[in-house]
């Protein structure tokens, strides 16, 4: 893998995958528009394509340093995987009495100030320094933890919830990560896991974000099967509650790539789920069979 990529090749994929979904029962003149664009966004010169950026070259960094300069600029990011994940986390959360939460890779301090607000002692934690000064001006009052999401520094038992979103995607593997969550909760406790959904991931890779001096970067998302996290909650002995795959609400980064071919985007994420989120609950006793069951009006089962 190279690591790099330009704008233009997400572009012309945004383009194409619009019109593959379409190709059936869509307009005519859509069609038309897509054809047209994906033609002269491929035979463009250099700098002709008029994207953001000029179609830049956008480069892949480590977790560490993503996360350093992702902290300076991530609470201002708007995002549709925010905005759909957080209404259904926190009908999860409203359900819970306040005691000891994690928030697992908590970043920047999102949950662990819905956690905060709803009564709960939070401890977060985080690999990345740069993001927990960010969350520790949000939440002094939050016992704030530098660790990695496979290798928590708790003790085993030690919370009665753990909250840990958008973040497994950048694991390769889910496995150590839930397994991690499932030994410092106690029995009987809850664990709520949201992560993009591997159709978003499969089909448009990477999140972009600015970094130093106006320059793109990602930091690697991982595709992770929804079989995958079942395997992984069996072999760490969680029960699935319920899974509930939030829907693309319409919204698109302000500025960014996908912005400037709104028409395709749109049309390209339409009715599909972009964030998964997983209610997981730590048995008190034996475990038995897993029957997933939640209303579909949010496209959960």
């Amino acid at each position: 893998m190279s690591g790099e990529f330009r704008v233009r090749e997400l572009v012309l994929g945004i383009e194409g995958l619009a019109l593959l979904r379409n190709a059936v029962d869509g307009d005519e003149a859509f069609l038309r528009e897509r054809v047209e664009d994906i033609r002269r966004f491929a035979f463009a010169e250099p700098g002709e394509e008029k994207l953001p950026d000029g179609g830049a070259t956008v480069s892949e960094l480590d977790a560490a340093r993503g996360y350093e300069a992702w902290s300076a600029v991530y609470d201002s990011l708007p995002s549709s995987y925010i905005e759909v994940e957080e209404p259904v986390v926190g009908r999860i959360l409203d359900g819970l009495a306040p005691g000891v939460a994690l928030d697992a890779a908590c970043g920047t301090g999102r949950q662990t100030r819905t956690l905060v607000g709803r009564g709960h002692r939070v401890i977060g934690v985080d690999q990345s320094p740069h993001m927990l000064e960010k969350a520790r001006e949000h939440s002094p009052q939050a016992d704030l933890r530098v660790g990695h999401l496979e290798r928590l520094p708790l003790d085993d038992d030690s919370v009665d919830l753990a909250v840990c979103s958008l973040a497994m995607t950048h694991l390769p593997d889910v496995t150590p990560g839930v397994a991690e969550l499932a030994r410092v909760v106690r029995p009987g406790g809850r664990i709520v896991v949201t992560d993009l959904h591997p159709f978003v991931i499969s089909l448009q890779g990477q999140c972009l974000f600015v970094s130093g001096a106006e320059e793109l970067a990602f930091v690697r998302n991982h595709v992770h099967l929804l079989s995958h996290y079942l395997g992984a909650f069996a072999a760490a002995g969680l029960r699935v509650r319920a899974c509930h795959e939030p829907l693309f609400n319409g919204r698109l980064a302000p500025g960014g790539y996908e912005e400037a071919v709104g028409d395709a985007a749109r049309a390209a994420w339409d009715g599909l789920p972009i964030v998964v989120v997983w209610d997981v609950e730590v048995p008190a006793g034996p475990v038995g069979p897993s029957v997933p069951a939640v209303p579909a009006r949010d496209g959960g089962f």
